[in-house]
């Protein structure tokens, strides 16, 4: 239950990117806003500016899709979890708080990967890679993997960090072949960690 009485009825509401966990902005919501957001799937503010209601969106189409959420064990802020439909700031930018989009960059380049997967085009290198079976996905990590080891050993960083990013990509493409995810292999190396 959100305690929406703590200040005067509006809560911070701290939005996070779904897939990237890039921190995206800050709102605030009253009981009304939060209700609007959960039945539409997406997140409406209480502008203190406008006094009124405001769904993220609704004059740029750059909505913001609540996939999740968690209440703070004060129970009176909001994170919520979205996925962005173009920039979140008013000024265009895809966070409010200009931090560096690629910070993440890897959890994107999964849900690239996925879109591919999902909406294959002849175009696509993902697509071709995954018409010829997993066996052959799985044999083009081994030679990533290799090439890697190569590049350590005998050439230079700049050739190291390229066979590393080609090892990653492939990797991905594999891990989503076994119908996995980035988030399945984190749990496990956390659990681990354990």
């Amino acid at each position: 239950m959100i305690d929406f009485e703590k200040s005067n009825g509006l809560i911070p509401v701290v939005i996070q990117d779904a897939q990237t966990l890039e921190v995206l902005m800050l709102g605030y919501m009253n009981e009304e806003a939060w209700k609007k957001t959960t039945e539409e799937k997406k997140v409406t503010f209480y502008s203190r500016s406008k006094q009124r209601l405001w769904t993220k969106g609704e004059e740029s189409g750059n909505f913001l899709h609540m996939v999740d959420y968690k209440v703070d064990c004060d129970k009176d802020t909001l994170l919520i979890f979205v996925h962005p439909e173009g920039p979140t700031c008013h000024q265009g930018t895809r966070s409010c708080f200009d931090t560096p989009y690629n910070q993440n960059f890897i959890f994107e380049l999964e849900r690239i990967i996925q879109n591919r997967i999902d909406f294959p085009s002849e175009e696509s290198y993902v697509n071709r890679l995954r018409s010829r079976g997993i066996n052959k996905v799985a044999q083009k990590v081994g030679e990533e993997a290799t090439e890697v080891i190569i590049a350590a050993l005998n050439e230079t960083e700049k050739d190291f960090i390229n066979e590393t990013s080609d090892l990653l990509f492939h990797l991905i493409v594999l891990i989503k072949e076994k119908k996995l995810s980035i988030k399945d292999i984190a749990i496990n190396l956390s659990n681990r960690h354990q």
